[in-house]
């Protein structure tokens, strides 16, 4: 008998194993042992200092940035003077308005910009698109009746992310030349008129 078949006798008897599934096993607990143990530090490299990239830094940590720095603000505009800021002229910035609130979203302008997948909203109010998650061209507005609370919460996460994330630069005029804009207002307006 040689030593090839005494191992496999002696594998089989002490494990219960057959050889296959005993060399299977030790090779899944070394791929194992070595995905975990390089997780961590080696021994060498504990006591040194970390390596800090000082862009990467700037860039996540750093409160003030390039792109809040160079936003104007623009104050009130109507919604005809709002579509100026669409994108198609490179010289005035991206604006977007949500709830009569306007944004300037030029730092996304891969999104927002021509030729960008969010560009129908660039220059409007896209409040209803955004509370209907739509992209229909009759959506994008500021209308918001018939809108439930479902929606409604959708929208109000929406302006949540652009408060976060954009700054704001106006206010959207001539909100009453749409009696429609706000539910509130028109509950309030059907319930006086009642007799």
């Amino acid at each position: 008998m040689g030593i090839y078949e005494v191992v496999m006798e002696e594998i089989t008897a002490y494990t219960g194993l057959s050889p296959a599934a005993f060399f299977t096993i030790a090779g899944m607990m070394v791929v194992v042992y070595r995905y975990v143990s390089g997780m961590f530090v080696a021994a060498e490299d504990y006591n040194k200092p970390p390596v800090v990239n000082s862009e990467l830094v700037n860039k996540y940590f750093n409160p003030t940035t390039t792109t809040q720095s160079s936003v104007q603000v623009v104050g009130d505009m109507t919604e005809q003077e709002l579509r100026a800021y669409n994108g198609s002229d490179p010289n005035k910035p991206l604006l977007m308005a949500i709830k009569a609130q306007i944004y300037d979203v030029s730092s996304s302008r891969n999104f927002y910009g021509p030729g960008g997948p969010y560009a129908m909203f660039a220059g409007r109010d896209a409040s209803r698109a955004l509370a209907l998650l739509s992209f229909k061209p009759q959506d994008i507005n500021g209308n918001l009746v018939g809108l439930g609370p479902d929606e409604l919460q959708i929208l109000q996460d929406w302006e949540d992310k652009f408060v976060e994330k954009y700054v704001k630069v106006g206010h959207l005029l001539n909100l009453d030349s749409h009696p429609l804009s706000q539910p509130a207002r028109v509950t309030q307006q059907a319930s006086y008129s009642k007799p």
